[in-house]
């Protein structure tokens, strides 16, 4: 019998290790959490979690408000994958925290009512612990579930992000690593022709349908966005519905930045802090007019490959993080308007 591998491993630890964080209550998560993570570890996050370095910062500021809110919380998984990158080993997941809404959480008002807590996340592995979680967590898409809405109409379909269509999506057997490099290059490859498309040429809609990227996608590619953006298929769906706007708002803007290239199996995510600089030139991205700001952009994707092509595409983005930098506060929105002339 074979050993495991070092990423088999350590998928199997977080994956765990992870369901019993997030099944935690105020008596255990201290010693769930020291379980997981190295005592020094750094946590970063979406907006307003942001960055934090130790288990007490982590405990105070994450898990015993998101726990206080959610006393029934469960964790979810639709992806969980592993793999190295730049000489560490990570684990990357998405998924959904369920649970009912009974108290306020980040100042949301509770409901009372089921919550999907839509994330994506990547977790460094050293010495049999986690040593750094990245996670974007889409807050806007609770406060879309609480029933407040602060943006223009999302151009996508916005809703609960589905399972991979084929179902195989928690990765906790050994995976062929020819299969693994095959997905992460058909990855790499596509996003390089994203890359080198010139916006500056102005040939709208057609161009984008018409460039090398065509040459990647599946015919009946999902393309999974965040809360704001929405979700859309097929090519055509997601130049229309995502990419013409966002590159009309950041024209030329510069990727490429990552911290997570990985493959396992049919399965690659990739990740940067950032993962995109621009300046915001453009109008009518999320309803927003043109401000000239510079913004750095959060984000990650997962994809699933199909015969030679990209199927499915998750995009964890922090939506309330670039909203922000837009000289748009989310937060205050919302509280005006919960508040009712108060």
């Amino acid at each position: 019998m074979s050993l495991e591998s070092i990423t088999l491993q350590n998928k199997k630890f977080a994956f765990a290790a992870l369901a019993r964080i997030a099944e935690a209550n105020s008596s255990t998560i201290g010693a769930r959490l020291a379980e997981a993570y190295h005592p020094n570890a750094h946590w970063r996050g979406s907006h307003p979690l942001n960055e934090m370095t130790g288990l007490e910062e982590m405990e105070q500021k994450v898990w015993r408000p998101l726990h206080a809110a959610f006393p029934d919380l469960e964790r979810r998984d639709t992806i969980f994958m592993g793999g190295s990158c730049y000489g560490t080993d990570l684990v990357g997941a998405v998924g959904h925290y369920c649970g009912t809404f009974r108290n306020d959480w980040l100042s949301i008002p509770a409901t009372g009512r089921p919550i999907y807590i839509r994330y994506g996340e990547f977790h460094r592995i050293v010495d049999g612990k986690i040593s750094s979680s990245t996670v974007l967590v889409d807050i806007l898409d609770v406060m879309r579930q609480a029933g407040f809405w602060p943006l223009a109409p999302s151009l996508g379909t916005e809703e609960q992000w589905p399972c991979p269509i084929s179902a195989d999506g928690i990765l906790l057997t050994e995976q062929d690593a020819a299969t693994s490099a095959a997905s992460l290059k058909l990855t790499l490859d596509m996003q390089a022709t994203l890359g080198a498309y010139d916006d500056e040429r102005a040939e709208g809609r057609e161009g984008l349908l018409d460039m090398p990227q065509k040459e990647f996608w599946h015919p009946k590619m999902m393309w999974y966005g965040p809360a704001g953006i929405g979700t859309t298929r097929t090519l055509q769906g997601f130049v229309d519905y995502h990419q013409l706007p966002f590159r009309v708002a950041f024209p030329n803007r510069e990727g490429g930045n990552h911290y997570a290239r990985i493959g396992d199996g049919k399965y690659s995510a990739t990740g940067g802090w950032p993962s995109v600089r621009a300046r915001h030139l453009g109008g009518n991205f999320l309803g927003v007019a043109p401000t000239g700001r510079d913004v750095a952009m959060r984000v990650m994707d997962f994809y699933l490959a199909d015969g030679g092509l990209i199927r499915e595409n998750w995009v964890p983005l922090d939506i309330i993080h670039l909203l922000l930098q837009m000289d748009i506060d989310v937060f205050a929105r919302m509280q005006s308007f919960f508040r009712r002339g108060r």
